[in-house]
Formats: structure tokens, sequence, C-alpha cells
């Protein structure tokens, strides 16, 4: 299968462009007079131009143009780059297709061990990014970043992919984890919702509260869908429902730092980027482009094999006066970051390590003869 057909080149202006030899640009390779050779490529870019999620789509064809050119122009990070920018995926004659072109794209990629990052287009293109794990034949968890609960019965795909996703059958989701939701954008009932699914949610003001709580459940993500809406209107104007309250650009870049360092994570999508909204600097492509940069700094700084058996994790069990007898953690010895087993059945449902990450905050818990709420909310899943 040749996924190129799927693809246009990189616009001629940016890869025509002077760029410094220590720029983003000069070190991966890119689609231009040519598709780019896949051979030893670790991370895919995707420009995505695709629209009608919602009706405000003025700009959106430009978005990923107008974030590849802020990339570009930054400088090389750590490692030796193996990237290539695959330009624009040719959207589909319906937005349907559109789904199934990503999907077919994310597979292939994937198959041959490279990590897509989609950028441009609307929030419901993710719906494409999960479908392409389908048939890989195990359960996955989905990390959502964005300011809504996209479950609203709009007429807007973009309103209600996370519910296709949520009721999409065959049912491979194993946990779906929400995260800087605002609560006066969200209605209470979705809230019940995703508490009786039992997933993982965190609006902004605990996120801000306990941001280091929030990279366990990050690192638990296989794929992470980030909407730019999340980001306060004062570092991300450039989107359609720019809110004045959000993640500060910084924070942003954090969360793609700690996602690009999940070793289990192989997919990112940034999605609601609007140029026709952004300011005349396109303050809102420059904080997306960083966002990627970091992700992918983040990727060339993975230290963690996750074989809790070898002599790269110290294990720690702790004694507890109720059921379960024991609580077994493990730390990493290279990155400082813990996890902790959770017993389950082994069933054909579920064939996963029964390790999970969590904090040092949960270790501290146990010790004091308490259960942490990351375990119990992990063994009710494995049920």
């Amino acid at each position: 299968m040749s996924i190129s057909t799927f693809f246009e080149p990189v616009a001629d202006f940016l890869w025509q462009k002077k760029f410094p030899d220590n720029s983003f640009f000069k070190q991966i390779h890119w689609y231009g007079e040519e598709f780019p050779d896949l051979k030893g490529i670790q991370i895919a870019l995707v420009g995505l131009k695709e629209d009608r999620g919602i009706k405000k789509g003025e700009s959106i064809v430009r978005s990923a143009s107008e974030i590849r050119e802020k990339l570009y122009d930054l400088k090389k990070g750590i490692g030796s780059y193996r990237i290539a920018d695959l330009g624009d995926l040719i959207p589909g004659d319906t937005l349907q297709e559109t789904y199934e072109r990503i999907q077919k794209v994310g597979e292939y990629l994937m198959k041959n061990q490279i990590l897509p990052i989609y950028f441009g287009g609307t929030h419901d293109l993710d719906y494409g990014q999960y479908l392409s794990y389908q048939k890989m034949k195990k359960l996955v968890s989905l990390l959502t970043v964005d300011a809504k609960v996209d479950m609203e019965e709009s007429g807007e795909a973009a309103d209600q992919h996370t519910q296709e996703i949520i009721l999409h059958q065959p049912n491979f989701l194993f946990s779906y984890t929400h995260i800087a939701y605002q609560s006066f954008l969200v209605d209470p009932s979705l809230v019940n919702v995703m508490e009786k699914l039992y997933f993982d949610h965190m609006r902004l003001g605990i996120v801000r509260k306990e941001f280091k709580e929030i990279e366990p459940m990050i690192r638990n993500a296989d794929l992470l869908s980030f909407d730019l809406c999340a980001i306060q209107s004062a570092d991300a104007p450039g989107v359609v429902d720019a809110q004045p309250f959000g993640l500060t650009a910084q924070e942003a870049c954090q969360i793609c730092w700690f996602a690009g360092m999940n070793e289990k994570l192989s997919s990112l999508g940034l999605y609601g980027y609007e140029p026709y909204f952004d300011d005349s600097h396109n303050k809102t492509a420059k904080v997306a482009a960083v966002m990627i940069w970091y992700f992918i700094e983040g990727f060339y700084a993975r230290k963690d094999s996750l074989s809790f058996k070898s002599s790269d994790y110290i294990k720690y069990t702790v004694s507890m006066d109720t059921k379960p007898n024991t609580l077994v953690f493990y730390k990493s010895k290279k990155s400082g970051k813990w996890w902790m087993e959770i017993p389950h059945n082994e069933t054909e449902k579920f064939d996963r390590i029964s390790t999970v990450p969590c904090s040092y905050s949960d270790y501290q818990t146990a010790q004091k003869g308490e259960i942490p709420e990351r375990w119990i909310n992990a063994q009710i899943k494995l049920l």
C-alpha cells in the first residue's frame, strides 16, 4: 500500500523559503517535489485541511500551512531527528471519507512503527485518529484535552465526535480521560455520564491546583487529542471557540512534553486552529508549533523500558490492613516515574499489562494504609 496518493505536497512557498542550517526544517524530510522515503522514519507530520466538522471554518484549510511555517522556523532540539513531513492530507468527497483516509494513513504509519502527528483541521478528525487503532486487536486509552466535552447534540460533527468514539462498534476503547474542561461550558449530565462509565476527568481548576497529578493520566494514554480551545484566548486567539479562561501556552507545552515522554503513546492530534481569528502575528500557530516541538523533544527523551522485572526499576511492596493485603509499586531508576500493579484475572478481553502509571503521592497514600483512588478506578475498569 502506498499512502502518497492521499497527500499533496507542502506549499511551495514553504519548502522554497530559505531557512538557517540549524532550523527544524533543515533536519527533516518533507514532501516537496517527491514524497519522502519513510524507511527509518520515527515521526510523521500530517497536515489536515478538512473543515466540514464546523460551520465557521472560514480559513481552516490554511491552518496546517500556518502552523508548519512557524514550526519550520524553530531550532532543532535534542536527538537525531528521523522525521518526515508528509504534506497535507487531501480531504475526501465526504467528511466520512476523510475520517477513513486518516484511519488508513494512521494504520499504515503505526504498523511501520511511525508515530503520526496530526495538526490543523477540526477536532472531530480525532475520530479518524481513533479508528486507526481498530485493527490492532487491543484495547486503547484515549486522552482528550478540551475546554468542552464534545458529546452535544448540536448537529455539528465537532460537537459530538467524542460520543461517536465512545459508541463506536466494535468497541476497543479501554479508557477515556478528559482534562482541562471548564465547568461552565459543560452540561453537568455529561460529567455524570463520564463518572458512571468510570472515565477519568479533571476540570481546569483542579489541573491548575494539582498540575503534576495529570502526568500519570497522560502517561496512560495510547493517543492524545488536543483541542486548542483548551488554551486561554490571550495565548491562542485563533480558535473558533476561543475562551478567556484556559490553560496557558506554557501549560499546553508541558502537557505535550509529558505526552512525548510517554513510551506507549503512538499518535498525537492538535486540532481547531482557525487562522481567520488569529492575530496579526499568527500567535496561535506559533503556540501550536511550539507544542509540536516540545512533544518531539519529549519523544527523543524517552527513557523507560516498561520492563518492570528488570534492574531499571525498584519494587516497593506496601502491607495493608484490609484487602488487598499488599500493594505493589515500581519506581524507574532512570526517570523517577511511578507505576502500581493492579491484580486482575487474565482474560482474552484484557490481554494487557496489569501495571498502570501513578504518582509518588499514590505511594504515600498507600503507606498511610489507604487505597489510592487511582488503584480503585483502574481495578474497576479491569473487571
